[in-house]
């Protein structure tokens, strides 16, 4: 279980690291480049750039989780499992009173 906690801390750190790095290199023009584009193409592709980002980091996430093998195979809740037997052995009303759609009427 701490495995999981481990990687979902990384996860969220990277997913909020990585915007804020992107968009403070934009605005500082630390990569190479940006101070070419006008200021309104700086802002789209900071904003274009930390939305990829992101979400790559969610992609890259759900792939650690789905590679992840279970420990055990899960199983049922025995009380649920109980319960759902009970109700499914009650009679229905319906089936109770059969004399209630008229098979019994004597006209």
């Amino acid at each position: 279980m701490s495995g999981v906690l481990a990687k979902f801390a990384i996860a969220s750190a990277v997913m909020w690291t990585a915007p804020v790095a992107i968009v403070y290199g934009f605005y500082y023009q630390m990569i190479p480049g940006v101070s070419q584009l006008s200021s309104s193409t700086q802002t789209l592709a900071s904003g274009f750039l930390a939305v990829i980002s992101i979400n790559l980091v969610i992609g890259f996430y759900i792939c650690m989780a789905m590679k992840e093998t279970p420990h055990q195979e899960p199983q049922p809740d025995p009380t649920f499992l109980a319960n759902a037997k009970a109700s499914i052995d009650q009679p229905t009303p319906s089936q109770v009173n059969d004399d209630s759609h008229g098979k019994g009427k004597v006209e």
